[in-house]
């Protein structure tokens, strides 16, 4: 487009001044300079060539003078001559250093009767990006204020245009002139958003202005970036921790939400999204999701503002006592696991422990891992609640009740048992009575035949022992067993077929001055009191040779007859002598029995 000054309107000086500078772009014209202010080909070199002698500098100051003046008053009107035509355009020489240009559709019958020569009166609307002055058929108003221009541009002043038209590479925007805006500065993300641009009216700023070349790139990106930043700034300042604030769901991150306030952004703490514990914010949130906020802190150096939805929610543990109450049977889901316990998660925002103690009365748990996993549906009793410190302390064992309580009335003294052997240590074994309870079969109760060292002589971990309840302490928690006492003994069975007062027969095996140890069967020794006065054999009788025949026929008949009765006197005991005795007293929970001479 035309320059906007005219011969008239400068004074001899003012053109003096301003020689040296328009031959300078006079000359760049001559050079065939860049075409499109968005790709600047290469400048082709000039010709270095002697001045036409004929051609004064007054006369080419009076031709560029001429190219780019117009009217005092805004309007230009000037005589085009059709110097040639092609399928959409009409090309015409208006006398500027390039063409002017009309589409055919402003000539009658689509300029069918066109011929280069004709001559048209035509107005300069601007240049196009070909470089080619855009001409009108009508008288234009063209409001070109170069020094507003230039003092917009040197100021960085904002200035407003209308977007006239999508080019490749941007946009051309009307500012008063003809200005290109690049695509990556009109603030809009594809070719669609530009084309609803065309015609409308905006706010921008001129980063580049050549007046000499007509060449003028204006952004729109940075005056809203500005605004955007002024009004965060506003938005920012604003804010304070405590208040209630609306805003939209930006992004979703594994550690939280980041929150669109309004030219801001805020972060929403995976933490503070809900009372219940969530493995991710995926499974409470979705882009684009308008919530209610509560900031929690505003950190004026970083300018990070930490919010809170949870906030605004009811807390859980305001309700918890009227919930829940000692001893009460609950149902809850494991969330995680400790070395010290697990987490139930009762109700949303209420977890209770249940310590690794408490897990079992079976077994000592070691960690809750052996028993437990997370997202495991567990029953558990409350064992005590403090919702000021948010403790609630849970019991698995107590759920399935205390094996213990029935015990006694379950293994009574001197019932029998049967079960595994559970551990052995070097006092006893114990031995699983059900699960929960188990007793202990002391050393000294393991066998009668013989002494051992250790149990494992003659137990080992799992198998399957009977034994005999001795003695049982519910508070303690201790049972006493024995084997021993359920193993079949000679001593048993002969208590089982006598009574006191039989008489039986037995082989003396020791003497002393006033007992002796008398061989009722095979492993039955008992020692019977000898009165002062019953006599002994002498002492060298002690080596004679034990009458084996008649103990025989006695023991074949398994004491069940009566002794024959003595035909003479007593004779003296002596050692391996067979005598009759009578039963004085027997007992067969203490497997004790008493004998006197018959």
């Amino acid at each position: 487009m035309p320059n906007d000054i005219t011969p008239e309107s400068s004074s001899p000086n003012e053109a003096a001044l301003k020689t040296s500078t328009e031959f300078t772009t006079e000359s760049a014209e001559m050079t065939e300079a860049p075409e499109s202010p968005v790709e600047a080909p290469a400048k082709i070199p000039t010709i270095d060539a002697p001045a036409d002698p004929e051609e004064s500098f007054a006369d080419l100051l009076a031709e560029f003078e001429h190219t780019h003046s117009h009217a005092t008053d805004g309007t230009t009107q000037l005589q085009g001559t059709v110097i040639s035509l092609d399928a959409e355009s009409v090309y015409l020489d208006i006398g500027y250093k390039s063409e002017g240009i009309l589409p055919r559709s402003a000539f009658e019958n689509n300029a069918g009767a066109v011929v280069p020569g004709d001559i048209f009166p035509v107005s300069v609307k601007g240049r196009n990006a070909e470089r080619y002055y855009e001409l009108s058929r009508h008288k234009v108003i063209q409001p070109i204020d170069w020094a507003s221009l230039e003092e917009a541009f040197a100021n960085k002043t904002p200035v407003v245009g209308t977007v006239t038209a999508v080019v490749k590479g941007g946009l051309t925007v009307d500012v008063g002139v003809r200005a290109f805006m690049p695509a990556s500065r009109s603030g809009v993300r594809d070719a669609a958003e530009m084309e609803k641009l065309v015609g409308t009216e905006i706010t921008c700023r001129i980063t580049k202005l050549d007046s000499t070349e007509e060449d003028v790139v204006v952004d729109r990106r940075v005056i809203a970036e500005e605004q955007a930043l002024a009004l965060a700034q506003g938005r920012y300042d604003n804010l304070k921790e405590g208040d209630i604030v609306s805003g939209q769901v930006r992004s979703l991150t594994a550690y939280g939400a980041f929150i669109d306030l309004g030219g801001i952004d805020g972060l929403l703490h995976i933490s503070d999204i809900a009372h219940s514990r969530i493995a991710s914010p995926e499974e409470v949130l979705s882009v684009g999701q308008q919530l209610e906020l509560k900031v929690l802190k505003v950190d004026p150096e970083s300018r990070r503002i930490s919010l809170g939805l949870k906030q605004l929610q009811p807390e859980p543990w305001d309700s918890a006592a009227d919930l829940y109450s000692i001893g009460q049977r609950i149902t809850g889901t494991v969330t995680r696991l400790m070395d010290f316990g697990a987490f139930v998660e009762l109700s949303p925002g209420i977890e209770g422990l249940i310590h690794v103690s408490e897990m079992s009365w079976v077994k000592k748990i070691h960690k809750p891992s052996d028993i437990l996993s997370p997202g495991d549906t567990v029953e558990a009793v409350v064992l005590s609640i403090s919702p000021a410190e948010r403790r609630i302390s849970l019991g698995l064992k107590q759920a399935l009740g205390d094996p213990w309580t029935d015990a006694p009335a379950k293994f009574p003294i001197g019932s029998a048992i049967e079960g595994p052997v559970t551990r052995l240590t070097k006092f006893g074994a114990f031995v699983q009575l059900t699960d929960g309870v188990e007793g202990l079969v002391h050393i000294s109760e393991i066998t009668a035949d013989r002494r051992i060292n250790h149990p494992q002589d003659i137990l080992h971990a799992g198998q399957i022992v009977k034994a005999q309840v001795l003695a049982i302490d519910p508070e303690k928690r201790q049972i006493k067993l024995s084997i021993k006492q359920l193993i079949p003994t000679g001593l048993g069975e002969f208590l089982l077929e006598h009574k006191p007062g039989d008489i039986v027969s037995g082989r003396v095996v020791e003497l002393a001055p006033t007992s002796a140890l008398i061989e009722l069967g095979e492993g039955i020794r008992v020692p019977c009191p000898i009165a002062a006065a019953t006599p002994t054999a002498p002492t060298a009788n002690t080596t004679a040779t034990p009458d084996l025949s008649a103990l025989t026929s006695l023991l074949s008949a398994r004491w069940k007859g009566a002794a024959p009765a003595a035909t003479r006197a007593p004779e003296p005991l002596a050692i391996g002598q067979i005598r009759n005795f009578r039963l004085t007293h027997l007992d067969p929970d203490t497997q004790s029995l008493t004998l006197t001479l018959a």
